[in-house]
């Protein structure tokens, strides 16, 4: 059964996406930390993100940085915080999540959000990676 990100990848349902290529995808998680939270996955279906091929692996980080970048400028956050957790969905993926110092990266203040605050979101930083 195909993870919920590959359903992402196939739009078989919705998501905020920020950010596509051949090999990748930045979406807004919808479960956020703070505003901007978001994820990156490959598009290929491997459950964890150290079993990616080099040539993904290698990528990865390269596809995510301006998204990190337009999230940093949109959030006014001070650094956008990375974190490789991988028990979550069967599908490697990083977070990028806005914050300004290291409590921030917290997990357990994750709150559904609404979707229009969302679809805002998204635009705002579609509209800062200059897409």
């Amino acid at each position: 059964m195909p993870s919920i990100f590959t359903r992402i990848v196939n739009r078989e349902i919705p998501a905020h996406i920020l950010r596509e290529d051949d090999d990748f995808l930045a979406f807004l998680d919808v479960r956020p930390i703070r505003a901007g939270h978001s994820l990156v996955i490959p598009k290929q279906e491997i459950d964890d993100v150290f079993d990616l091929p080099d040539s993904l692996l290698a990528g990865f980080l390269v596809f995510a940085r301006p998204v990190a970048h337009a999230i940093r400028r949109v959030s006014g956050a001070e650094r956008v915080g990375v974190a490789v957790i991988g028990v979550e969905v069967p599908h490697a993926h990083i977070h990028l999540v806005p914050i300004d110092d290291i409590g921030d990266l917290d997990f357990r203040k994750a709150q559904e959000a609404d979707d229009a605050d969302l679809a805002a979101m998204a635009e705002r930083i579609r509209a800062a990676l200059g897409s």
